[in-house]
């Protein structure tokens, strides 16, 4: 890659002349320079996908549950096929499972994973190709976007496969949102895959520390203006059950960018046990922190 450093100078960074740099821009660039250029191995691109859709509404948040925990087993399984990945989204007045599988319909009810899958006798299921399912996935993404400013407020936590929720941990959770409801206190909760071929990169092989995160959840809630109290008390409760039930959970994604972190937590959180790794680079490459936010690494002492 090519990379605008601290001190003006162009460098084009990779593993063999600038590794350290080269590592440290792979999962934490925003605090190291400006990126002008990539060079990138394409693959060829999918032939036949598989796209499902199962959409409850007005449903009570202990049948949510159950699906949930049907859900997990699924994608929480290391034997499942790598090629199918999934979000299961809880709002509150229903919930949202998807699932895009990359490869052909047969291959996709040979998977076992239509047995599996919760709602995939009711669900929609179709058929497309990759320049469909971009298209897909853009056409989503522009429906949640708008032009009116929002106050926002984010939780989220990656999830390894040991700690994955318990059945226990998932009544009690949905159970609160049961009794949570209100049309008044908006909220969102993405449970996303993980895995599949980024596994097959080494936890400390980049500065990104999620190789081996199964699962990755966040909770959101917005408001013109700003977040109401009630809606981050609840965020807070979704968040505070959740981290009961996986204590070992110490880490989230950088991009769910959670304002309301100190730099040091927000530091510990985004990295991991890379962070130690990325604070002697960053005093190297920028020890006057001209690439610097809130968030963001901060030089060795």
């Amino acid at each position: 890659m090519e990379v605008v450093t601290a001190d003006g100078t162009i460098y084009l960074a990779s593993q063999n002349r600038t590794p350290d740099f080269f590592w440290a821009m792979r999962g934490a660039g925003a605090s190291f320079g400006i990126v002008t250029r990539f060079v990138v191995k394409t693959r060829p691109e999918p032939g036949n996908i598989v796209q499902y859709s199962y959409d409850l509404t007005l449903n009570s948040q202990t049948e949510t549950a159950g699906l949930y925990k049907e859900w997990q087993a699924l994608v929480g399984d290391p034997t499942m096929d790598r090629r199918f990945a999934s979000l299961f989204v809880v709002q509150p007045l229903g919930a949202l499972i998807t699932g895009t599988f990359f490869g052909s319909e047969a291959e996709y009810q040979a998977s076992g994973i239509p047995a599996r899958l919760p709602g995939a006798s009711k669900g929609a299921v179709w058929l497309t190709n990759w320049m469909g399912h971009l298209l897909h996935e853009a056409e989503a993404a522009g429906c949640t976007l708008a032009s009116i400013p929002t106050a926002f407020y984010s939780k989220s936590l990656s999830l390894n496969e040991q700690d994955l929720l318990n059945d226990t941990a998932i009544t009690d959770l949905f159970q609160y949102l049961e009794d949570s409801r209100s049309k008044s206190t908006p909220f969102t909760i993405i449970f996303n895959t993980e895995g599949g071929a980024m596994m097959d990169t080494p936890v400390n092989a980049t500065a990104y520390p999620h190789r081996d995160s199964v699962i990755m959840y966040q909770s959101y809630g917005i408001g013109v203006g700003k977040v109401s109290a009630a809606t981050r008390k609840l965020l807070d409760g979704i968040h505070e059950r959740i981290q009961r039930s996986a204590p070992g959970a110490r880490s989230t994604y950088a991009g769910y960018v959670d304002a309301w972190l100190d730099r040091k937590a927000a530091q510990e959180l985004y990295w991991a046990d890379n962070l130690q790794r990325l604070q002697e680079i960053k005093k190297r490459w920028d020890p006057d922190q001209v690439f610097r936010n809130p968030q963001s690494v901060e030089p060795a002492d």
